[in-house]
């Protein structure tokens, strides 16, 4: 666990130092975001910020190569996850960078995304397993493993890219996401006596240092964007490590806590990028509805409706954070217990008072406003007898 504390540090020291110097530099490159109809913020903010991420995760994984038991995750023989990461991310990083500034067109975009999950393909990260419900192992071929996984990573890096729309959004969904996977991977393996050092749990811990370094620049009223530099890259991590976890564990090791641990990575991401994931698909439909491209812009992404619910900007992401949170906390939770009614149910009532609170809120507000208007208000001047 130390060699991880010190990877989650290094990242996210390194990502939060980066920062000021990223920003002054996509000033200077012209890379800032103008104020456009659909946007909340008011002010053209510089973007590139997933550059001092990068920074970060390269920072983490030169230093864990000279760690004494993380090296021997990175050369392990049939996945090279540093190098997997370096080049992958790098590849995704200097798209990113290119459609900052000069705004690419979706199809060149699609096209780096696939090409950066064919390195990973050919640094060994891929599916090659699917759990069954009988407790078996499926194995995947190539003709199917190969494209799952493009389409795996490619899903994932547009959902957290979609979500990308309030200040501080992104990185703290992807950071709490990745926050359980680690937790997941490495309290799993704890448990069940296995080894806890595996590139699924490194990739994670990674991610989350970099968001965690990056997100106090980023937060509402944010200096800096990570634009789809940053959003790209925290997506194709999150893929990465999700694949990796799919198939790592022996059903035969989990016979004590049931066959449920075996499916978590499948189900792990979807649910905590369930906000994401159905922001986009709702977007592709509502587009394509219009007759317009599933690329094109609007302003009715859920953060700007639950704006015009009338939370705050900070109260919005906070929101989505909750849920993301409850969602992860869950799964993660009825891993590692027998009684699912327990966990159901705290999960249940939190819900009720998040929804209660999510309604609630806005409108207590609002009758504060009135009630302070009206008492600010010039009272009328009323005549005295004579």
């Amino acid at each position: 666990m130390r060699e991880y504390l010190l990877t989650i540090l290094i990242a996210a020291v390194v990502a939060y130092l980066l920062t000021p110097a990223v920003r002054r530099f996509a000033v200077w490159f012209g890379a800032q975001a103008k104020v456009r109809d659909r946007d909340v913020h008011v002010i053209p903010t510089p973007r590139l910020g997933g550059l001092a991420m990068f920074g970060g995760m390269v920072a983490a994984v030169v230093v864990a190569t000279g760690l004494p038991e993380m090296r021997k995750v990175l050369e392990d023989g049939d996945v090279s996850v540093g190098k997997a990461l370096l080049l992958s991310g790098g590849l995704i990083t200097l798209l990113g960078v290119a459609d900052d500034r000069w705004e690419l067109d979706p199809l060149t975009k699609f096209a780096g995304q696939v090409a950066a999950a064919g390195i990973f393909i050919m640094q060994g990260i891929q599916l090659y397993v699917i759990p069954l419900p009988n407790g078996e192992s499926l194995s995947l071929p190539p003709t199917y493993g190969v494209p799952l996984t493009v389409l795996i990573v490619v899903a994932t890096i547009n959902a957290v890219n979609f979500i990308d729309g309030l200040d501080g959004l992104a990185a703290g969904v992807v950071g709490i996401a990745a926050l359980a996977l680690f937790s997941y991977a490495y309290l799993l393996s704890y448990t069940n006596k296995l080894t806890t050092l595996t590139g699924a749990t490194l990739t994670a811990a990674v991610l989350v240092g970099i968001c965690a370094g990056f997100l106090p620049h980023n937060f509402n009223p944010a200096r800096i964007f990570m634009g789809d530099t940053g959003s790209m890259l925290i997506g194709l991590l999150l893929s990465a490590s999700t694949i990796m976890l799919t198939g790592q564990f022996d059903p035969a090791f989990l016979g004590a806590s049931g066959l449920f641990p075996f499916y978590v990575p499948l189900l792990l991401v979807p649910a905590v990028a369930l906000v994401p994931f159905m922001d986009m698909l709702l977007a592709v439909w509502r587009r394509t509805n219009q007759g317009r491209s599933p690329f094109s812009p609007d302003k009715q992404h859920l953060h700007h409706r639950l704006l015009e619910l009338g939370h705050s900007h900070r109260r919005a992401v906070l929101i989505m954070y909750f849920w993301v949170s409850l969602l992860a906390a869950c799964l993660v939770g009825v891993s590692f217990t027998n009684s699912v009614v327990l966990v159901a149910s705290v999960t249940g009532l939190v819900a009720i008072a998040g929804l209660t609170a999510m309604i609630g809120v806005p409108r207590m507000a609002a009758r504060r406003a009135e009630r302070r208007a009206l008492e600010s208000a010039p009272q009328p001047r009323t005549r005295q007898p004579v």
